[in-house]
């Protein structure tokens, strides 16, 4: 037995055994992913501000934890974790552009940071928009321009969050009391896919009875067959209090995912990540199946190790964040190449990169290391660069 082997059975021993599924089955093995060489070339040298980047991009700070964001008053929170970007229109003295929030992965005292930045990134305003909320780890954008964020706790809520700052938080309770890792709008079907993590979590969906308004609806989990068909199945009570059972163990037909991560929307498509076996999924709405897209194990590069966040970008690439793994955010192409776009020098070994977000003009990315920077504490960056708009 080799190591690596030894380390993913000592691994699923840890996680438990996962079960009411044969989720992991290899037939859901489709033409996976594997490592490669990416659309913009091998990575350089470290730059300036110790990131590793391909011929043609740069990188700046935008903020540090515990530090004021340049031209703003506004002190940047501790262990950024999962973020989005909006785009704003003129108001409130300020001309359109886009805003990029960002969650704090604090526990006791979480919250939601933005930055408010003009169409040349120029940073202009920088605020909290959530605040008094606990470990709020990754989240989701709306169709209609709000931040679902997520508390990572046994009794975690979503709550959801005005990006400018004008409208208070609001909790969501109809979405669910679990540990809640991350959450993505289905504009077309209009639904919310939801993560949880556990090392036998769910994956979640929920229908609202009205779109747009998330105050009451239909949570549901995913049952998945054998042969990867996906149905759905209701929640009993997505509520549970006191002696009540846990959320995830309410239905024991419901497919049991080895700690849920990241979840985006993008093209018909739900991609979403677990952490215990460090695989890529993806749902296809139209054929209602679920397929594993990445597995380390079939990869001989293991070039995603340590899946996080992930995020999508306008020409149909993903971009994974790792945890750590070797502290990339890795593109992983509609042609199925998973190749690393950005990564960590060695000075950010014990951090993990996350929130990676494209801004509307698809030139900007946006991500952050959640415990690097001086203090340790979390530093949020801009990499501009060529990014492609249609993938080959």
């Amino acid at each position: 037995m080799n190591r690596r082997e030894f380390l993913r059975r000592a691994l699923t021993a840890a996680v438990g055994v996962c079960t009411g599924s044969s989720l992991f089955a290899r037939p859901l093995l489709a033409n996976p992913a594997v490592g490669g060489v990416g659309p913009y070339g091998p990575l350089q040298a470290p730059d300036a501000n110790g990131l590793q980047l391909p011929m043609g991009f740069r990188s700046r700070v935008i903020a540090t934890a515990r530090e004021v964001v340049r031209g703003t008053s506004f002190v940047w929170h501790d262990a950024p974790d999962g973020g989005a970007v909006f785009r704003v229109e003129a108001g409130r003295g300020f001309p359109s552009g886009y805003i990029y929030v960002s969650n704090s992965e604090r526990s006791g005292n979480g919250g939601v940071g933005a930055i408010r930045f003009d169409w040349r990134g120029n940073i202009l305003d920088a605020y909290s928009i959530c605040q008094n909320t606990n470990r709020n780890c990754a989240g989701g954008a709306t169709p209609w321009g709000t931040w679902l964020s997520c508390e990572e706790t046994d009794d975690g809520s979503v709550y959801e969050c005005d990006p400018t700052g004008v409208a208070a938080q609001i909790p969501r309770p109809a979405l669910g009391t679990f540990r809640h890792e991350a959450a993505a709008a289905d504009p077309v079907k209009r639904r919310i896919y939801l993560t949880e993590d556990q090392s036998d979590g769910l994956l979640y969906r929920f229908t609202p009875d009205v779109w747009g308004d998330l105050s009451s609806g239909r949570l549901e989990a995913a049952e998945v067959a054998a042969d990867g068909t996906t149905t759905w199945a209701p929640i009993p009570n997505p509520n549970p209090s006191g002696g009540d059972a846990p959320t995830r163990e309410q239905l024991p037909s419901a497919a049991k995912f080895r700690g849920g991560e990241g979840v985006v929307y993008s093209k018909g498509h739900v991609y979403f990540t677990t952490k215990g076996d460090n695989r890529v999924w993806d749902y296809d709405l139209a054929g209602q199946t679920t397929r594993v897209l990445y597995d380390d194990d079939t990869d001989p590069a293991s070039q995603i190790t340590g899946v996080d966040n992930i995020g999508a970008t306008r020409s149909g690439d993903l971009l994974v964040a790792e945890d750590p793994g070797n502290l990339e955010i890795v593109l992983l192409t509609p042609d199925r190449i998973a190749a690393p776009l950005v990564r960590l020098a060695e000075g950010g070994r014990g951090t993990e990169t996350t929130g990676p977000a494209m801004d509307p003009t698809g030139r900007r990315l946006y991500f952050s290391s959640q415990r690097g920077g001086p203090s340790q504490d979390g530093i949020t960056y801009e990499v501009e660069g060529p990014f492609r708009r249609v993938s080959a």
